[in-house]
């Protein structure tokens, strides 16, 4: 760099790629180990006379995934690749994705509590003040129009109930 700039800020890294493979396989092989165990309960063998079990094909491609990540579990731990060590994310792209991550988690167990319609106006709003920097005055039509366009659509045109919480049964829905 030329005299007088600032020097670049390495980022810093959160994890390694090494260890998110070795994660995910760990994650993938524990999937697979569950949906083994459940097709082996269901049957995973060959009928006579009607063909496969209902099992059969869920077991063996469960156990196709199961190797594989098994192979990439091992490839990632007894092997250094220097890719590996390269950085999986960046802590400033960490705090982005939680931004998002963790409202959502909040607007799924919400659903759950006060229903979906409330919680969904709550997080339309909060969204679009927080990370759209849009005025309650803008944000507040939208977060009452999406969730009341939803519930014509959803319950009243194609009659698909969606969780409703203690304001829609106030209102006596």
């Amino acid at each position: 760099m030329a005299e007088g700039h600032d020097k670049e800020v390495p980022l810093k890294g959160v994890v390694s790629n090494r260890t998110m493979n070795i994660v995910v396989s760990l994650i993938l092989m524990a999937v697979a180990a569950v949906v083994m165990i459940a097709s082996y309960r269901l049957g995973a063998g060959w009928a006579k006379d009607v063909g496969p079990d209902s099992g059969y094909f869920p077991f063996y491609v469960s156990l196709i995934m199961f190797v594989t990540s098994g192979a990439t579990l091992v490839q990632h731990l007894f092997q250094r690749r220097q890719d590996g060590e390269r950085m999986f994310i960046a802590q400033h792209e960490l705090v982005m994705v939680l931004q998002v991550l963790i409202p959502t988690l909040i607007f799924v167990v919400l659903s759950i509590y006060i229903g979906i319609y409330i919680s969904m106006a709550l997080f339309i709003g909060f969204f679009m003040m927080w990370h759209g920097h849009y005025r309650w005055y803008k944000a507040l039509p939208m977060a009452i129009a999406v969730p009341v366009v939803l519930f014509v659509v959803f319950e009243i045109w194609f009659l698909v109930p969606l969780p409703k919480g203690p304001f829609e049964a106030w209102l006596g829905y």
